[in-house]
């Protein structure tokens, strides 16, 4: 017999507490659901109901049993509704928001490779670091770097963003290189202004060291940040996934290598798993594969870098699916 079909009967019967209601709304004859809840009994191999010729009630075995069922029937309803979607082309309107910083150094490019896969689809991309409000914006996908989620919401990892300690050349020429953790007393730094206090959190050899700072330069947005570091105002805390070509040009200089500062998370944060549009389901996967790994593509090259190693070829694009001539073109 039909399991899935005799745990629908019992969540029914338990709903409506009553076999012929049952019997009515499914369509069948109280006979055959009396049968599915034998069936459903037979499996749990516990008596579920109390039956009598006027009421129906849940044992505490079948108190028990009744949640695993309903979530049973919602994850077979969630792979019929994928299964169904699998079949169709991905379209219609996504709605995305990030902080402008990391749209420019990475999502934006992103983006625009899913498109070349499922040109049917139409991205919205709002950029700022203040939170969006999922619903009231009518935002469908919002990829947000931190270490404080809301429960309400859900998530899915992306990558670990880390981050470093830079100064520009001539910042360092004028007022040294720091040597130690300690040596940033004596240096002009500057803040995120939702970030980390007045003082920076480094990890060295396993060991977190505090050290109290003097910031001289205050910002909400990491991009201003980044361009204060980068005209000689101090040192700043700036992310790995912005810094590529800054580094590799000179115009920035990492700093104390052998500390780090503390880990924050890229999470894709959407309303729902249940009933997700295909186009956003194939995107959250697209982001995942493409920033997946114990490191980010854009640290696996700063180490390459390094390590003085060049790439032999541009690195595959992340997420696999159907490519066009468009996107061989713009490779």
């Amino acid at each position: 017999m039909d399991r899935l079909t005799a745990v629908r009967v019992f969540v029914e019967v338990a709903d409506r507490g009553s076999l012929t209601q049952t019997a009515e709304h499914l369509e069948m004859s109280v006979a055959m659901v009396s049968r599915y809840l034998a069936a459903v009994e037979d499996w749990f191999d516990a008596r579920l109901l109390h039956r009598t010729t006027r009421k129906v009630s849940l044992t505490d075995a079948g108190f028990a049993a009744l949640p695993s069922c309903r979530q049973l029937l919602e994850i077979a309803e969630e792979a019929r509704h994928i299964a169904a979607e699998r079949s169709r082309e991905p379209a219609g309107v996504l709605r995305v928001t990030t902080s402008s910083t990391f749209a420019d150094a990475q999502l934006t490019t992103a983006l625009i490779d899913f498109q070349y896969q499922y040109e049917q689809v139409e991205i919205v991309l709002s950029v700022g670091d203040k939170a969006a409000d999922l619903v009231a914006d009518r935002v469908d996908l919002a990829v947000r770097i931190t270490n404080n989620l809301d429960p309400t919401m859900i998530t899915r990892p992306l990558a670990r963003c880390r981050s470093m300690l830079c100064a520009s050349p001539g910042y360092l020429e004028r007022r040294g290189v720091p040597r130690t953790a300690h040596d940033l007393l004596q240096h002009r730094c500057i803040a995120h202004a939702f970030g980390i206090g007045k003082q920076y959190r480094l990890t060295r050899s396993g060991e977190t060291i505090t050290v109290p700072v003097n910031w001289s330069f205050h910002t909400n947005e990491t991009a201003v940040l980044r361009r204060a570091v980068l005209s000689g105002a101090g040192i700043g805390m700036l992310p790995t996934y912005s810094l590529g070509d800054d580094l590799r040009s000179g115009r920035l200089v990492h700093l104390l290598p052998d500390h780090e500062p503390d880990l924050l998370g890229i999470h894709a944060i959407y309303l729902s798993r249940q009933h997700q549009p295909l186009a956003l389901r194939l995107l959250v996967d697209f982001l995942a594969a493409r920033f997946a790994g114990d490191s980010a593509p854009w640290d696996l090259a700063l180490k390459m870098q390094a390590q003085g190693v060049r790439p032999s070829s541009p690195p595959a694009r992340a997420g696999g699916g159907r490519r066009n001539a468009r996107a061989v073109h713009a490779e």
